[in-house]
């Protein structure tokens, strides 16, 4: 048949692709951030944005566990969705009768929590770390530096550099970067100074507001990590960067918080994670220098 006859009965341009995810989502672990939801740049302090389907029939309405809060969110996954795993209906089942008893007493939350995060560190060790999974494993680990430098409702860090100056920094899980919003339209030559000196190992950007109204931010960026140790090192490198920043700014602040960690030690709940190692380990090579090798 000759295919030219068929021309005129194809569908327009994009006709036929939906545009929205119209599969049922019950049972998937799914990644979550702030397309899915409106939150506080960082998310709250409590969730990981790692999440279980409990009612997925509909997409665009998922009841959903966050895995680190424990706590039910509607989630609309119809346009951007990236599933991680699935779980068994026997866990399923036993989230839900988690979920009855937090619904009946209060008290049975940590439970759920406890469970919940178990859940979600296993499916991560179970996946490993990669472009996928880094934003999840990030945010579990910026989770504990908030945690230890400034625990309060959000996932950010607070830090009073003066009279009516706040700056509150918060990771971009994606990019790897730390943001830090001012309250002011102009540069601030001393934030900037303060940025250079506690991040030297990171690229400092200035990010000029759009509209006239928006504040001044700067992105320090990190590189991105590629293995879960060097995910663990750029955390590393952010909790010493804001204890530098805290220390310049706020010192008394800093001399009480760093009593307590030493005290208590920091959380590193990345730490305790089991990954399997993939069997190939890069080596650093020295730039080659002309004359250095001798042949025999």
């Amino acid at each position: 048949m000759d295919p030219s006859m068929l021309t005129h009965t194809l569908p327009e341009a994009m006709g036929d692709v939906p545009g929205v995810c119209e599969l049922p989502l019950t049972r998937a672990v799914v990644q979550y951030r702030d397309v899915h939801e409106m939150d506080t740049p960082g998310g709250r302090i409590e969730d990981i944005g790692l999440a279980l389907v409990v009612e997925g029939r509909y997409p665009s309405s998922a009841e959903s566990l966050d895995l680190g809060s424990g706590e039910l969110k509607v989630l609309d996954l119809s346009t951007e969705l990236v599933v991680l795993d699935w779980v068994y209906e026997p866990t399923l089942d036993h989230v839900r009768v988690l979920l009855r008893s937090v619904a009946a007493d209060a008290e049975a939350a940590p439970a759920l929590r406890q469970y919940g995060l178990r859940l979600g560190l296993r499916i991560l060790e179970r996946v490993g770390f990669g472009p996928l999974t880094r934003p999840t494993f990030l945010r579990i680990g910026f989770r504990d530096v908030c945690r230890d430098l400034d625990l309060h409702e959000g996932t950010s860090i607070r830090i009073v550099m003066g009279p009516g100056r706040l700056t509150r920094a918060h990771l971009d899980y994606d990019l790897c970067a730390l943001v830090f919003r001012t309250a002011f339209q102009e540069p601030d030559a001393q934030l900037e100074h303060a940025l250079l000196e506690s991040f030297p190992t990171g690229e400092l950007r200035r990010l000029v507001p759009v509209a006239p109204a928006d504040a001044l931010a700067y992105q320090v960026r990190l590189p991105y990590p590629e293995t879960l140790a060097e995910a663990r090192q750029s955390l590393a490198a952010m909790r010493r960067g804001l204890a530098a920043l805290m220390a310049r700014f706020e010192p008394e602040r800093f001399r009480a918080v760093d009593r307590l960690l030493n005290t208590f030690g920091v959380r590193e709940t990345l730490a305790g994670l089991r990954m399997r190692d993939p069997g190939i380990h890069p080596v650093r090579i020295a730039p080659f220098v002309p004359g250095s090798v001798t042949v025999h």
